[in-house]
């Protein structure tokens, strides 16, 4: 039985971590579920997705039990092989990194635990949207680990150098307030799964070729160097400018209706 549920309508994606009972912590299977829903979101032709999670909380980080069965394990051969991700990740890392690299934007709405496993699938989102109640950690450092599902990529794209070193080094929560004001979270609501629905909606109605483009451009500019972002923003631009889908974003402001993309 999958604990992640992927439902798609109005050319949204909704992929929801399902084991409340257990503040949706990952088991091995989920990892492989999670990787499955990615896959499937890509195929599906939606046009933005949002990631959740049911319950009290978003994900609690990995099950311990599912983390303790690893160990005598060849820990090298286990998760060094890049497997996944066109050979750039391991299975743990791509669970992750699968939305971080998904042509469409991904939000993530947040509640409670967000910790560890959790908090890296959170921060491969474009935006995370959290309820007053969050809590955040990059909490390995407890179990005497180091984040491992690609926040190394992540983190340093969000924080200041201090701050990823002080979450890193301590394993602490931090509350919504401080997540946002440190770069983690986009934005605090009473309810953050309706403000991602709207925002999904709202990113849903644009032209689907130019937001994937967007996306893929704001990830060459967080790494890329000033040549490199620059020939990318422009080829970018070419593959946009006088085709089909920016003709009906014209026709459709002139008319003061809704663009149709087929």
């Amino acid at each position: 039985m999958s604990h992640i549920t992927v439902n798609v309508a109005d050319h949204i994606a909704h992929v929801q971590l399902n084991r409340p009972e257990k503040r949706n912590a990952l088991d091995q299977q989920m990892f492989d579920d999670l990787i499955a829903a990615g896959a499937e979101v890509a195929q599906s032709g939606a046009r933005a997705a949002v990631l959740s999670g049911a319950g009290e909380s978003f994900c609690a980080g990995i099950d311990i039990a599912s983390l303790g069965a690893m160990v005598g394990q060849d820990m090298e051969a286990l998760i060094l092989p890049r497997t996944h991700g066109g050979g750039t990740t391991n299975k743990w890392q791509e669970a992750a990194m699968i939305w971080h690299r998904l042509e469409i934007p991904v939000i993530a709405a947040l509640q409670g635990a967000v910790y560890g496993a959790g908090l890296q699938i959170a921060l491969a989102a474009d935006m995370r949207i959290a309820a007053p109640d969050t809590k955040l950690a990059v909490m390995e450092m407890k179990w005497g680990i180091i984040p491992d599902m690609g926040g190394m990529v992540l983190l340093p794209a969000l924080v200041r150098s201090d701050v990823m070193r002080r979450l890193i080094y301590t394993a602490t929560p931090v509350d919504a307030a401080q997540g946002e004001a440190w770069g983690l979270v986009s934005e605090i609501a009473d309810d953050p799964l309706a403000v991602a629905f709207a925002l999904a909606h709202e990113i849903a109605g644009k032209s689907p070729k130019a937001i994937r483009a967007a996306k893929a451009l704001a990830n060459i500019a967080q790494s890329g160097d000033v040549d490199t972002v620059l020939m990318a923003e422009a080829r970018a631009q070419a593959g946009l400018l006088g085709q089909a889908e920016q003709m009906e974003v014209i026709a459709a402001q002139f008319a003061k209706r809704a663009p149709v993309f087929k």
